[in-house]
């Protein structure tokens, strides 16, 4: 598979994963066409216009592609060409040390997390994958003394074949996403496909039993929120591994229950490769999390104001209900639904201060609320619900945007959604929305 030269290759998508794979083929002197389903790339000389007219020796898919019910997928299946992801492609040209992370919730900021860990060790370190910089782009940087951390989602592995990392870590699995897989088994077994090599080394959240209940033969470290016999584990109010104070909970600058978990996950993988206390101490001491992810963001009228704009699945939100409490709680719901179901949201019979719902799944969640006895509000988009939370903010208050949806409905990402809550909240958005 390393042997690409004058090798026949498609590289299906065209995002920042698809073009570093482009990149990498090109300099291993494979001969590349592309293909994308949006027809903005059809000027380029190398695009393919009929992709399923040509033979290809093998087709490279980019994690945004659906592969259930793809009919050009379906096509390379049936003629037997070779098919692998973007995260296949880095693998196989990386030489270092490959640290893969994923699960529902908590990726990208544990792999940031472990990242500022190893670097502060003095180790060579690349922090890729879906975190922004894509595997294949950094691999042939890496040597055989270097780690490559990276942040792997169900889209990467979903058609991968050879991605086996040195230390596989799952952080939970909950329902997410299942408009693109399916079925919650189906997201399953896409997940665990990161746990396939002989020699891994392996760091599960004892706490969650989807993960838990995982069957391997290999070598574990658990992490838990209760004190285990071995692991990383919470005693006397510190993070423990087996027998070694790691750090007091007093000393993590990071917000909310879930960053806890976040941080027990990091210390179990830095202690896999024995680094020291001390050193993990310090990182975690100096680390700052990645923006809207329970982010704190100051005070509107005393109100408190949380973006956790990254919560674009149930879970994810009942983990920042549960970080800030219902009391005095201004909940903000809305955005595009993954196929998810809202009932644990409001089946708890939570004293939630007020119940904001918007976007395209606004009335399906407003319609849950209300089944549950609530008396939500509903509004047309997050703009027009958030200059309400902020015209209406008083003391006392948490404002916390979790809205259990992806933001594709009204924003290009979370993260500019997170970014418009904020302005709107604290100032003018037109710059924002200028960017988009």
């Amino acid at each position: 598979m390393r042997k690409l030269n004058g090798k026949r290759v498609l590289v299906y998508g065209m995002g920042i994963s698809g073009q570093s794979a482009c990149k990498l083929l090109h300099e291993q002197g494979a001969c590349v066409s592309i293909y994308d389903d949006e027809g903005k790339f059809s000027n380029i000389y190398s695009f393919e216009k009929e992709p399923l007219a040509r033979d290809y020796d093998l087709v490279v898919v980019s994690p945004g592609i659906k592969v259930l019910g793809n009919h050009i997928i379906s096509h390379f299946i049936i003629n037997k060409i070779p098919i692998i992801s973007e995260l296949d492609l880095g693998f196989i040209f990386s030489q270092g040390t490959i640290i893969g992370i994923t699960g529902t919730n908590g990726k990208t900021t544990v792999t940031a997390l472990v990242g500022e860990i190893f670097k502060t060790a003095n180790k060579k370190t690349f922090i890729c994958g879906n975190i922004g910089l894509p595997l294949s782009s950094v691999a042939l940087k890496t040597d055989n003394k270097s780690y490559e951390v990276v942040e792997v989602s169900n889209f990467q592995l979903e058609t991968s074949l050879y991605f086996s990392p040195d230390l596989a870590c799952i952080l939970n699995l909950s329902p997410d996403h299942i408009d693109r897989h399916g079925s919650f088994q189906e997201y399953v077994n896409v997940k665990k496909k990161i746990v396939c090599g002989r020699r891994q080394k392996i760091v599960l959240n004892y706490d969650d039993e989807n993960t838990r209940n995982i069957l391997i033969n290999k070598k574990v470290m658990f992490f838990s929120k209760k004190t285990l016999n071995k692991g990383v584990f919470i005693k006397n109010f510190a993070i423990y591994h087996n027998k070694n104070k790691i750090i007091s909970l007093n000393d993590i600058p990071l917000f909310g229950e879930k960053n806890i978990e976040n941080v027990l996950a990091a210390v179990a993988i830095a202690s896999m490769f024995k680094i020291k206390p001390a050193i993990i101490k310090e990182a975690i001491m100096s680390f700052k999390a990645p923006p809207h992810r329970m982010e704190y963001l100051g005070q509107v009228n005393g109100a408190d104001i949380f973006d956790d704009s990254k919560a674009t699945n149930v879970s994810a939100t009942l983990s920042a209900i549960n970080s800030l409490g219902e009391r005095g709680l201004v909940l903000l719901l809305g955005g595009l639904n993954k196929g998810s179901k809202f009932d644990e949201i409001f089946n708890k019979n939570l004293d939630f201060e007020k119940i904001i719902c918007f976007g395209d799944a606004g009335k399906e969640i407003y319609d849950c609320a209300t089944s549950y006895g609530y008396s939500p509000l509903i509004f047309d988009n997050m703009k027009v619900a958030t200059s309400f939370a902020r015209d209406n903010a008083r003391e006392g208050q948490k404002i916390l945007l979790a809205p259990a949806c992806s933001s594709k409905d009204e924003f290009a990402s979370f993260s500019v959604r997170g970014e418009v809550f904020k302005e709107i909240m604290f100032g003018s958005f037109e710059k924002i929305e200028m960017s988009q």
